[in-house]
């Protein structure tokens, strides 16, 4: 071989070299383009304002036969809230009032209803009631996984909440003990603090504490398939009622496809249309 062509042969398996790894490169790229989902915003049409009780530390926001049920809790910096839950009226934003809890005792979570009983949850003694959901008396107590209790929902045969963290567990609703967990992720990345819960259309809205986002979980894998973005609700509440926090707060009804939200001593409850 002469010397030229050992030049040649060398420049050509250098240019083979760059050539396969120039490839894997792209290869790489496309399949990190690939894993990154951009999650859609889902887009929504404000239908109605109500009053909301500015007293009120939203914790549980549900619709049960047409009629609108919020629970609060009562946070010790906060005397003017209370531990309690009852029945909405939209016309005044007052709560009716059918349980309060011993604020020296318990921190009031989130709420459910099924199968004529209310399922209530409290914050850091990882203990929930139960009451008949006609009379509202206490017909149970039950323990539950997870350091906190925080928001509550169900899918029609399961109890499902969330404890801040970034799983959710389903409950037996007779026995309480784990069906099973789903951990919520965000393109292979947990997402925490999964608050205030409400089952829509086989999917679970949840509350992202403390932003202004909600965001829409499938409940076979725990993937982020949605988000819903109310910044401009949550700015509105805070020009109107400046003490007014983070929001939290999600009811469907499903009679009438109306979706309720809310916040945390905000002054207004919106009905919105989800597209």
């Amino acid at each position: 071989m002469t010397i030229k062509h050992y030049y040649y042969y060398y420049y050509y398996y250098f240019l083979i070299v760059l050539s396969l790894v120039s490839c894997d490169r792209n290869s790489d790229d496309i399949n990190n383009n690939e894993s990154i989902n951009i999650i859609p915003i889902i887009e929504y049409k404000l239908i109605k304002s109500y009053p909301h009780d500015t007293t009120s530390f939203t914790e549980g926001f549900l619709v049960s036969d047409g009629k609108l049920y919020e629970s609060s809790g009562a946070p010790q910096n906060l005397p003017q809230t209370k531990s309690l839950f009852g029945i909405v009226d939209l016309a005044t934003g007052k709560i009716d009032k059918k349980v309060e809890l011993d604020k020296t005792k318990y921190f009031g979570e989130g709420i459910t209803i099924l199968n004529a009983k209310v399922y209530q949850l409290t914050y850091e003694t990882k203990i929930g009631f139960v009451y008949d959901a006609i009379t509202f008396k206490k017909i149970g107590e039950f323990t539950f996984p997870g350091k906190e209790g925080w928001g509550l929902t169900t899918d029609g045969t399961n109890l499902i909440m969330s404890d801040g963290t970034f799983e959710i567990t389903y409950l037996d609703p007779i026995t309480f003990r784990t069906v099973k967990k789903v951990s919520v992720t965000e393109n292979n990345y947990p997402v925490e603090n999964i608050n205030e819960l409400e089952y829509i259309n086989g999917y679970i809205f949840a509350n992202i504490w403390p932003t202004n986002t909600i965001v829409k979980i499938d409940p076979i894998d725990g993937k982020v398939v949605g988000k819903l973005d109310l910044t401009i609700l949550s700015d509105e509440a805070y020009n109107l009622y400046p003490v007014s926090l983070e929001m939290n707060g999600i009811a469907y009804d499903s009679l009438t496809n109306k979706v309720f939200v809310t916040g945390k001593l905000w002054p207004l409850i919106y009905e919105l249309e989800l597209k």
